[in-house]
């Protein structure tokens, strides 16, 4: 099913409440991609996340909100001339566009701990609604203030942003395919210990 018909189609409740802020970690979480090469193969990437932060509270409360930021120059498939392609205006134009941003616009609650978040991402300029589907992985406490883990995947339609480029095949299709697959592994930590460490020093 597609991300526009699940956007028609979802119950997603607007995000109205400010909850616990939490900041995503960057370096404990992960952005992978995959797309088809010549119809058949696998081409697997990853993007690094800049920052974000998340508005959630674990005790309860309905309301969500997430904003993310990743840094298009990040993108990296293995394979240096193919990466320097993906940065280029014939797909991200990480010069003139150096950031993708997504920022959500509601939440159904799909189970304890699964959830369909609807959004926005912003891509080469363009916006357009995704849907992403998300499990909570789990909560723990530590010396900086509790830590939070969610994953999500959604696949998109790259043309719909823009990214245009490809190349006939002469057997017949495209050499690079336009639905692209994106896996997140998110980690995030409460900004209140942060601020409250903060304070007491």
């Amino acid at each position: 099913m597609s991300n526009e018909t699940l956007t028609h189609q979802s119950t997603a409740q607007p995000i109205t409440g400010q909850p616990v802020t939490w900041k995503i970690d960057p370096v404990h979480s992960s952005v992978t991609f995959a797309v088809k090469h010549m119809m058949v193969a696998t081409v697997r990437g990853s993007m690094t996340i800049a920052d974000g932060e998340i508005e959630w509270d674990p005790d309860g409360s309905t309301d969500v909100a997430v904003r993310v930021r990743l840094d298009a120059s990040s993108i990296n498939t293995g394979m240096p001339v193919r990466d320097d392609h993906l940065r280029s205006p014939d797909f991200l134009d990480a010069a003139s566009h150096p950031h993708l941003e997504f920022r959500a616009t509601g939440v159904e609650r799909l189970g304890e701990d699964r959830a369909r978040l609807a959004g926005e991402l912003t891509m080469r300029g363009v916006t357009r609604p995704v849907t992403l589907e998300v499990s909570f992985d789990g909560l723990i406490g530590g010396s900086d203030g509790r830590r939070a883990a969610f994953s999500a995947t959604t696949t998109i339609n790259r043309e719909d942003w823009g990214l245009n480029w490809n190349q006939a095949l002469e057997s017949g299709g495209w050499l690079v395919s336009k639905e692209v697959r994106i896996e997140l592994a998110v980690a995030a930590v409460e900004a209140r210990r942060e601020e409250d460490a903060a304070s007491a020093a």
